[in-house]
């Protein structure tokens, strides 16, 4: 999966070299600078944001070279200034509706790029306000972004005509990405980075923290941190999810402390910390980060999830699901909020429940092998171990090293053959093919149940034809790269 920075800034400084060479620490501080006004321009507060920081965390420039050489202005530009300057302020307060209305007919590059993404959030508002409300499970495609296809029909146009600049060609690449058009976004994409390039050894990192592959991603860090940005509250906060991932808890705490010392009102990544804080039983500690968080910022989704975290230690069940529905409300897509919240109602012995928070989980990241896992163990306590498997297994391929996945496994696989006669149809892949197996009769009741209120499941009738091996590939809709 990639991350919200790989892409948004891919595209960005065109001045940037693409060797890997941080030897001269002030030209990158000032290509960061030149990172964070170009990204706040287009309206990418995410790039803006952490360029800034990483800049921050490097050696003051003197003030001749804080003097940078002003961008070149063109006609169109100076034509289309006033107009830009209006919508970018309603952009800003999130009127993108009324930005868009604007800038329509604007000629400029920079004015063009905001007109366009001006309308792709507000779509996804719309989207999420019609999906806020729901904690079933979503058909892939039930709810859509209206938008995404006329916008793509338009960049597509434009792009064919060799028109877009890199910011136009990342938008598109996000409009396919948002379609499930993976192979052409990804074809994008790597045009986008090849006109506005930008190969940054943590953009990998971060990559191989999403693959499980934390070694290789510590060590990129790691490097990072030896050539002069130790200082990056960032790369800081990477290196403790690292280490929160393998499970090295007492690192991670470690790390988040000094993280909270040199950062105390950043709020990314506290409910990481908040998982390491109940994980040790370290109740006051979780209580006053709880607190701390509401003062800060109490309508935060990461300030939601720790409060939710809190009162879980107090086994206080009802004020957890509130807090965590809370935290969908303000983002239905987070993942630190739907896999805690399947956990909780597994506390609470409400499978149904537990399911769909999973189904959601992966909807959002299917990527992610705890929620494969957490369904697992979910249908082991419904004693469908047929369904159980399934997901075990597909949590093993997302983490094959981990001990839990493979006991669970193995202890699966060694009951099945017990389990022969004719009932519901299941799929599963052999030798690269699917093909369908049953469940006991035993099963049919629940089996039948869950094929008709959970759409995608990977589980047919047998008084209906198998489902479409298309499904079983993809049952689940994929994680979007975009973040407003």
């Amino acid at each position: 999966m990639a991350s919200k920075y790989v892409v948004e800034i891919a595209r960005v400084a065109p001045i940037l070299s693409t060797d890997g060479d941080f030897s001269d620490l002030r030209e990158i501080k000032k290509q960061l600078l030149l990172i964070a006004g170009l990204s706040r321009e287009r309206g990418l507060l995410h790039s803006s944001k952490w360029s800034a920081e990483l800049a921050f965390s490097l050696p003051t420039l003197a003030l001749a070279e804080l003097q940078p050489p002003p961008p070149p202005v063109t006609e169109e530009d100076a034509q289309d200034m006033d107009v830009y300057t209006l919508a970018k302020a309603y952009f800003d307060v999130k009127e993108y509706d009324r930005a868009a209305h604007f800038l329509h007919g604007c000629n400029s590059k920079k004015a063009y790029f905001l007109y366009m993404y001006s309308r792709y959030p507000s779509g996804e508002k719309k989207k999420d306000d019609e999906t806020v409300d729901s904690l079933g499970p979503l058909k892939k495609g039930q709810v859509k972004n209206e938008a995404l296809r006329e916008l793509r029909v338009e960049l597509s146009k434009k792009h064919q005509a060799r028109e877009p600049d890199g910011f136009g060609l990342y938008l598109c690449g996000v409009l396919l990405r948002k379609l499930d058009l993976v192979k052409e976004a990804i074809d994008v994409f790597v045009e986008a980075t090849h006109v506005l390039p930008l190969h940054w050894g943590f953009f990998l990192a971060h990559i191989y923290t999403e693959l499980q592959l934390i070694e290789e991603a510590l060590q990129k860090y790691q490097n990072l941190i030896d050539v002069g940005l130790s200082k990056s509250s960032y790369i800081v906060s990477q290196i403790a999810v690292a280490y929160h991932n393998i499970r090295d808890i007492d690192k991670a705490l470690s790390i988040f402390n000094e993280l909270r010392k040199q950062d105390p009102y950043r709020i990314e990544n506290m409910d990481t910390f908040s998982n390491l804080l109940y994980i040790r039983s370290m109740k006051s500690e979780l209580s006053y980060l709880a607190h701390n968080l509401c003062e800060i910022d109490k309508y935060r989704v990461e300030t939601c999830c720790v409060i939710g975290n809190y009162y879980s230690s107090q086994s206080q069940n009802e004020k957890v699901a509130l807090y965590f529905q809370r935290a969908l409300k303000l983002n239905p897509r987070y993942l630190g909020a739907w896999m805690p919240m399947g956990h909780e109602y597994m506390e609470m012995k409400n499978t149904s429940a537990a399911i769909q928070a999973y189904r959601h989980a992966i909807e959002v990241n299917k990527q992610d092998y705890r929620a494969w896992y957490g369904l697992g163990q979910t249908y082991e306590v419904l004693k469908m171990p047929f369904y159980r498997l399934y997901y075990y297994r597909r949590a093993h391929q997302l983490r094959p090293n981990d001990s839990r996945m493979l006991v669970a496994l193995g202890e699966k696989s060694a009951i099945l053959p017990s389990a022969g006669r004719r009932g519901t149809e299941y799929p599963r892949k052999r030798s690269g093919q699917w093909i369908v197996m049953t469940l006991p009769e035993s099963l049919l009741p629940d089996a039948s149940y869950l094929a008709m209120h959970h759409s995608g499941y990977p589980v047919a009738n047998s008084q209906t034809e198998a489902t479409p091996s298309s499904k079983i590939q993809e049952p689940f809709s994929t994680h979007s790269v975009h973040q407003k």
